[in-house]
């Protein structure tokens, strides 16, 4: 199933991208559903919360739930001393950060350079992609968003 890029994000047969790394993991979102990203904020924590929701932070105003995705994706906790990225989504509800190890660049990629997940992907991980696109020297996975909110809100 090929992914359904907003029309005006499509340039000829590429969508675009913006990419981030979880682990080892080389993830890409489609550019048009990032509000932004920035580096590392203060965070309120949440008394309660579902383990991977990390707490809140304060966006100029707004109040946006952070989401830890290593959790997630079933990944061991980062380093104590490393200091996460946040990818701001659209979502359902408003804004959610999706906190990252690092942030990559936005990606042009060719439309028929996608493929179906890849039977070695961990059955938990592969509830969270979508798909991924065979780039020049590596794989891009494509992050279903709306399953890893879901699943981090359960």
């Amino acid at each position: 199933m090929s992914p359904q890029p907003e029309r005006r994000q499509q340039r000829g047969d590429t969508i675009q991208f913006a990419t981030f790394q979880v682990g080892d993991l080389f993830f890409g979102i489609q550019a048009v559903r990032v509000q932004e990203v920035i580096r590392q904020q203060e965070m309120t924590r949440i008394p309660l919360a579902a383990p991977a929701i990390q707490g809140l932070i304060n966006l100029r105003g707004q109040i946006v739930t952070a989401i830890d995705t290593r959790h997630t994706l079933g990944l061991p906790p980062a380093a104590p001393e490393s200091q996460p990225m946040n990818i701001i989504i659209q979502a359902e509800d408003g804004a959610v950060s999706l906190l990252v190890d690092s942030i990559g660049d936005v990606l042009e990629v060719p439309q028929n350079s996608y493929a179906p997940i890849p039977d070695n992907v961990p059955p938990r991980q592969r509830n969270l992609i979508s798909g991924v696109f065979k780039l020049r020297d590596r794989l891009m996975l494509l992050l279903n968003t709306e399953q890893l909110l879901a699943l981090a809100c359960n």
